[in-house]
């Protein structure tokens, strides 16, 4: 299981540009759906012709670096005032554009108390713009990754084998699209819930390390699946680790790394405390690097199941054995490029949550048919190629998919040299 961001057909705009896509797009259909004196006409003639004007628009992709944060405040004005103009009008705040300038002020701006005009606006700083802010008003959904940037994130789950097992046919097994802000950990319990369901539930889960919290492996071995995934966080500076102690069947602490016995233990509901004898770890030519330190009633090492787990799970992360298990996770990059290679599924020419998930579904879908018929003819005959009934419609589909493809930049093409023709339509 992992993640590939995606961008939907949108376009990338700075502050700025968002500040003035999005209040165009409103008074753009508010001039046509509203153009009388309760409606377009109540704005100031000067705040529309701002934006709607091509002479005075082009001004705001000319900002000099130095005029960003005066630029910005204008803007934020501006959307302030359109907001406060038509915030008592029922049937112009139930508008989506409408909607869409209350969230951007929201998200972009601080309003508060000026004693002398009342309400005074502010430019949030970039650092407190939050990650699921509006990226573009043309597409609502799409959200930032402080790694990828703007758009979507595809998790993927597929199936795979060692070279011990016989040949077995590689599926893609789970799809679900999400904004891009939304953090891997949390795509683990949906996917294992979604193909259990479906009736093929996985035994093992590889994942990367955005994947393997505490929380995420206990609740998959609840699904009894056993989850292989790098331990997040920084690791202990100390060499002796919390896993190197000796524990009974219990989970109860029985022995230092050394073999010596702790002299009292104490637990309570959320940590366990282990004390050993002051003499003889003082002595030890390794306490510098043990956990166990000095305390007031001896040498203590206090941990809670967690940390005993965590500990447990770094300390299997060195050994052969995982390192062999562990190296088939990155066998789900290759298909992310095959993905994106035969489908063109990291830039789609759709908007919005619902359309960007419908078509990463259906491009999964046909990446598992070029599997099963790759498949069908290894099997069948030494040469793989369109020799099959199988293999003759996936060749078939290709051959129009190709030909639809070059006709659209041919169509495309055309547009360029005749604005009366739309290949949107396409």
């Amino acid at each position: 299981l992992d993640s590939v961001h995606i961008f939907s057909n949108m376009r990338h705009l700075g502050r700025i540009g968002l500040f003035v896509r999005t209040i165009k797009k409103f008074l753009q259909y508010l001039k046509r759906q509203y153009p009388g004196p309760s409606g377009f006409g109540r704005l100031e003639k000067s705040l529309r012709d701002r934006y709607l004007s091509k002479e005075e628009g082009s001004v705001f992709s000319m900002v000099k670096p130095s005029e960003t944060s005066k630029t910005l405040q204008n803007l934020a004005e501006d959307l302030f005032s359109i907001i406060r103009c038509y915030r008592d009008d029922p049937k112009l705040t139930s508008m989506k554009y409408y909607k869409l300038m209350l969230r951007l002020l929201e998200e972009q701006c601080i309003v508060g108390n000026d004693q002398d005009d009342g309400e005074k606006i502010t430019i949030k700083p970039n650092r407190e713009v939050p990650s699921d802010s509006l990226q573009n008003p043309s597409d609502p959904d799409a959200t930032y990754d402080g790694h990828k940037g703007k758009g979507y994130q595809v998790q993927v789950a597929e199936t795979y084998r060692t070279e011990d097992e016989a040949p077995a046919l590689s599926l893609i097994t789970h799809i679900n699209v999400e904004p891009a802000h939304h953090h891997d950990s949390e795509a683990l319990i949906p996917a294992i819930e979604r193909t259990k369901k479906m009736g093929f539930a996985p035994e093992q889960m590889l994942t990367d390390t955005a994947y393997g919290s505490d929380e995420n492996h206990q609740q998959a071995a609840g699904h009894e699946v056993e989850l292989i995934a790098p331990v997040p966080g920084k690791e202990p500076k100390i060499s002796i680790g919390l896993a190197e102690f000796n524990f009974s069947d219990k989970g109860e602490m029985i022995a230092c790394p050394l073999g010596h016995a702790p002299i009292k233990l104490r637990n309570n509901k959320k940590t366990c405390s282990v004390f050993f004898d002051r003499n003889i770890c003082s002595a030890c030519t390794q306490f510098d690097q043990c956990p166990v330190k000095e305390g007031t009633h001896g040498c203590r090492i206090r941990f809670n199941q967690k940390q005993l787990r965590t500990a447990k799970r770094r300390a299997l992360e060195t050994t052969p054995e995982f390192k062999n298990l562990y190296r088939f996770r990155s066998g789900i990059e290759a298909t992310f490029s095959e993905f994106d290679r035969k489908t063109g599924v990291k830039h789609l020419r759709v908007r919005g949550l619902k359309k960007v998930a419908f078509c990463a579904t259906l491009k999964a879908a046909g990446i598992n048919l070029f599997r099963a018929n790759a498949f069908i003819n290894r099997k069948n005959t030494d040469e793989p190629g369109p020799n099959r009934p199988f293999s003759l419609l996936v060749h078939a589909f290709e051959v129009i998919a190709n030909t639809i493809n070059r006709f659209q930049h041919c169509f495309v093409g055309r547009f360029e040299k005749n604005p009366f023709l739309r290949p949107g339509i396409l």
